[in-house]
């Protein structure tokens, strides 16, 4: 299929099992428009889906239906700065759990399960923590932290956020304020695309620059904030979610990746063992990568669909 076709409508390009959303809205958070999207019967029980960091809702375009035909209501939501949502004059961990809780707000106003992939994973861990009423389970897909040491401030390592650090960080942010990312055709985004998501294949690749990036007059472009770099939710590290583990109130079922990603936590079960609640389920996929409800969707699903019945 040409480029030019893709242009004229770009939800055109099909991938094995992909289903667009089948609603879309948007909820303010502070201020900030938040794009929700829902697949499934809007009357089933709702379950709230968490992307991770530089994805989108889309990127659940296999997985959620999956969960939908399970019998639920799937809601996810762009986090600001990525997809359709807003993009915002600085980013910071708090305000993207405040946007999940806004987004559970405009569900319901009781508890219900929600699964999170990677930074998904670990924000929702931070919900259930701090809003046990609200979450009844957690499917956390490798957003379980390691030991190893990650970045507070993007792209540096520093105990703690010292007023060089911050000063250099803001520096950035306005410097990229007006900034536009790098455009290219949808082969040049898949590519790119390609080097931090080295598991996964060219036509998978493609449908998500056609879900998740706009069509300019100089270029396809993804939608994500510029200012945006890669490591640091800051000031946030992974440890602080270990931490929360060993009381976690919640049943959690968990799902580790067994092959080294760019983008990958390399979190280990051995790692885990000592700060796992007493009633956590953890599952280490052989041979998968970080992406592994994209790489595994059926058999995720079907796990987790047993987790919540």
């Amino acid at each position: 299929m040409s480029e030019s076709a893709v242009a004229a409508d770009p939800e055109v390009v099909a991938y094995p099992g992909a289903q667009a959303p089948a609603r879309r809205r948007f909820v303010d958070s502070g201020g900030l428009r938040i794009a929700v999207h829902e697949w499934g019967d809007e009357q089933a029980p709702p379950l709230l889906l968490a992307h991770g960091g530089f994805d989108f809702a889309r990127t659940y375009d296999v997985f959620a239906p999956l969960l939908a035909a399970g019998g639920f209501r799937v809601v996810s939501w762009d986090q600001r700065g990525h997809g359709d949502s807003e993009h915002a004059a600085l980013y910071t961990w708090d305000a993207d759990v405040r946007d999940a809780l806004n987004v559970l707000d405009s569900v319901c106003n009781e508890a219900i399960p929600v699964i999170g992939h990677s930074k998904g994973g670990s924000l929702l861990t931070h919900l259930a923590d701090a809003c046990p009423h609200r979450v009844s389970k957690l499917v956390n897909i490798d957003g379980l932290p390691s030991r190893a040491r990650h970045p507070d401030v993007s792209e540096h390592e520093r105990s703690r956020l010292l007023a060089k650090e911050l000063a250099d960080w803001l520096d950035h942010r306005r410097i990229v304020a007006t900034a536009k990312r790098k455009p290219g055709t949808m082969a040049d985004l898949a590519r790119r695309r390609g080097r931090m998501n080295p598991r996964l294949s060219y036509e998978w690749l493609l449908y998500l620059v056609a879900a998740g990036a706009q069509h300019d007059a100089d270029g396809w472009r993804w939608k994500l904030d510029p200012s945006m770099r890669f490591g640091g939710f800051g000031p946030w590290r992974p440890e602080w979610t270990l931490l929360r583990l060993p009381g976690l109130p919640v049943p959690m079922l968990g799902f580790l990746a067994s092959v080294s990603e760019p983008m990958g936590w390399d979190t280990t079960e051995e790692i885990l063992r000592p700060h796992l609640p007493p009633d956590a389920e953890i599952h280490t996929l052989p041979e998968t990568g970080h992406f592994i409800h994209i790489e595994r969707p059926h058999e995720v699903a079907e796990r987790v669909l047993r987790f919540l019945a």
